[in-house]
């Protein structure tokens, strides 16, 4: 234990120059049992996590966390942390665009982050011979990520053309203060090419999509991202495919 706490320390000690020397630091271990974290807010600027994979052989007895404002690195908070299997609304899409269906994810929350600061995280991880740490930089606005649309829905609103409405995603709290934007994916295959376009970005939340092919198969996706462009888009939204109707045929539409 006492070498685990000897990672910390030396961060608090050179500070800044040693993050990079620290960013996989380990002691007694193999550096690939180090977390790889991963951090997004998902509403910002209230809801931020950072996540890692619980490893599938040897996983540590436990893990060690805590964050802190980079210029004063002796300010450091413990996150809340979260275990495998946790069912929250606040993770569950978020989570999954991140991983595969059989990777048990640990979670961390960062609660009240002040906005344009940088901040640091360390999470080590424990094992009966010694401990694995890794140091992740970031700033707020750097890492929103919002969770993707919901209710996405398309109908008919002409021979060719479909309205597509969707919803914001629910975890993102503060809808009037920090409105989103939206693309539209549709794809669709032509003599078994692959083809997309990419429409957008939108601040409504429905849109008609014209001049598409009579009797040609469509899927249709969303994703939603800050208005001001913080961060990244979604992960994009279940999709909703759809068979555009000819002369003799009806309008379908299924998910």
């Amino acid at each position: 234990m006492v070498r685990c706490v000897c990672v910390t320390l030396l961060m608090c000690v050179l500070g800044i120059q040693a993050l990079d020397l620290l960013r996989a630091a380990t002691s007694g271990m193999d550096p690939s049992t180090s977390p790889n974290v991963r951090c997004w807010c998902a509403s910002y600027p209230n809801l931020t996590f950072c996540s890692w994979p619980e490893p599938s052989h040897s996983p540590p007895t436990h893990y060690i966390t805590s964050y802190s404002e980079r210029q004063n690195l002796h300010m450091s908070q413990q996150c809340q942390l979260i275990p495998p299997g946790f069912s929250s609304s606040a993770l569950v899409s978020a989570s999954s665009s991140s991983s595969s269906s059989s990777e048990q994810l640990w979670h961390c929350h960062l609660p009240d982050l002040k906005l344009l600061t940088d901040y640091i995280i360390n999470v080590t991880a424990v094992y009966p011979g010694g401990c694995s740490s890794h140091l992740t930089s970031f700033m707020l606005e750097d890492i929103v990520k919002p969770d993707p649309p919901v209710d996405l829905q398309v109908s008919p609103h002409d021979t060719r053309n479909i309205l597509v409405e969707w919803s914001p995603p629910p975890t993102w709290d503060n809808l009037h203060i920090f409105p989103l934007k939206y693309h539209i994916l549709y794809q669709w295959e032509n003599r078994g090419m692959p083809k997309s376009v990419n429409l957008g970005p939108f601040d409504t939340t429905k849109m008609e999509v014209k001049d598409l092919t009579p009797g040609r198969d469509y899927m249709f996706r969303v994703c939603a991202k800050d208005l001001l462009g913080l961060g990244e888009c979604s992960s994009w939204s279940s999709p909703v495919n759809i068979t555009i109707a000819t002369a003799r045929s009806h309008f379908s539409a299924h998910t």
